[in-house]
């Protein structure tokens, strides 16, 4: 068996057994198999695309290739949710407490920012001596213990992702329906669940920029989630303006709490509370979504969510009362007055990382004090010379970089 065997039936139209694509990751996680040849495999996939049988195998062997979370009965049923990415997005700061009061425990492995989408792994790193780089046995002592956990991945999970991942990366070869859908459910079938939830994003902030390519994803991952026992639903949400009011680290964090003490965020609680409901129901927790609702609604307005992160928080490490750090605040105003019509979430996503909250590359440091807060959304009115959105940036060179992608980003008539 060889590689270039393989790549030429992918490329003249033929299929993968199983123990080929085993054999295949097995040896390249091992490392005996060359990036260039490994590159040439995921060209094959990206342009010839994988069948079904075959996306199931490869998704059961990356899972495989490190350790799988083993949890004991008394703590099922185990839920997570999973996003594909998007601008403003702190659901999980707020999902994660939430569902962990409603009969329901949380170990959620979380990534980090790259490009234009946030990463709740940084945002949880604003909150002063908070951890993710938990063991695979403190994450579940917490995961016990509290009922969720937020965390990132350890060497052991899922280490043929990674290399995969970072050879995508850099081969043009991430947007690919199936290789995507093993990337994300190797990582949550490793963390040994019973149910997920996918937030599916599209739209200008998303990775998928158009609602047909969000369904083509979102169909594949219920699929193979479904033929390899993890019940598994998939949510829609359009992402071509932010998610809430604030972007930036610190500052969705901020945002995060105050609607976990009960401030309203319409559309961050719309998106929050449906996958909340989703996830309540598959694990058999809810029967029909008035039943979910009113167990999300409970645990919000008891103020047990909120109670639930800070536990979370402080096993974790960290210090749920602590001020979180921001950067000094400039005002930029609106140029002209009229209905404020639209936010491009693409610019603002992109504004953060030219204010250094964000990354560009993987190894690129972050600043958690910077951000943008909107004084206003779309739909309402706003008169020339207001205050429209608050940038916090570490100087003023940094602000007037953000000002110019807030005038792409902004539209007023």
């Amino acid at each position: 068996m060889n590689v270039v065997e393989l790549i030429e039936r992918k490329r003249d139209g033929g299929a993968w057994r199983d123990d080929e694509i085993r054999w295949f990751i097995e040896n390249y996680t091992a490392g005996h198999v060359p990036d260039y040849q490994a590159a040439a495999w995921a060209m094959a996939v990206y342009f010839q695309g994988m069948t079904r049988e075959e996306t199931v195998a490869l998704t059961q062997t990356m899972a495989a290739s490190g350790r799988i979370l083993s949890w004991p009965d008394h703590l099922r049923p185990l839920v997570d949710k999973h996003s594909t990415g998007g601008v403003g997005d702190k659901v999980s700061l707020i999902l994660a407490p939430w569902l962990a009061c409603c009969g329901v425990r949380v170990p959620m492995i979380s990534g980090r920012a790259l490009g234009p989408t946030g990463g709740t792994l940084d945002k949880l790193e604003s909150i002063p001596g908070l951890r993710t780089d938990l063991s695979i046995d403190e994450f579940a002592q917490v995961v016990a213990d509290v009922g969720c956990a937020i965390s990132g991945a350890t060497r052991e999970i899922v280490p043929a992702d990674k290399k995969l991942y970072a050879l995508r990366d850099v081969t043009a070869t991430v947007p690919s329906i199936p290789l995507i859908t093993a990337s994300i459910l190797s990582k949550k079938l490793a963390e040994g669940l019973d149910v997920l939830v996918l937030d599916v994003k599209y739209g200008r902030g998303a990775f998928m920029k158009n609602r047909q390519q969000a369904e083509q994803l979102a169909r594949s991952l219920e699929a193979i989630a479904a033929e390899l026992g993890l019940r598994a639903k998939a949510v829609l949400h359009p992402m071509d303006q932010p998610l809430g009011r604030k972007v930036g680290n610190s500052l969705e964090v901020q945002e995060a709490v105050e609607v976990l003490r009960g401030k309203s965020v319409p559309d961050l609680l719309s998106v929050t509370r449906r996958l909340g409901c989703e996830a309540l129901q598959l694990a058999g927790v809810a029967e029909g979504e008035p039943h979910a609702q009113q167990l999300l609604d409970t645990a919000l307005r008891s103020g047990a969510a909120w109670e639930r992160f800070c536990a979370m928080v402080r096993a974790q490490g960290g210090d749920p009362e602590a001020p979180l750090a921001v950067a000094h605040a400039y005002a930029w105003k609106a140029p002209r007055s009229g209905i404020l019509l639209s936010i491009d979430a693409h610019h603002i996503g992109y504004a953060v990382v030219e204010l250094g909250g964000g990354r560009l590359r993987q190894e690129d440091a972050v600043d958690h004090r910077v951000g943008l807060e909107f004084l206003a959304t779309a739909g309402e009115e706003v008169h020339a010379g207001d205050d429209l959105v608050l940038v916090y940036a570490a100087d003023e060179a940094g602000f007037q970089r953000a000002a110019q992608r807030l005038q792409q980003a902004i539209v007023i008539q």
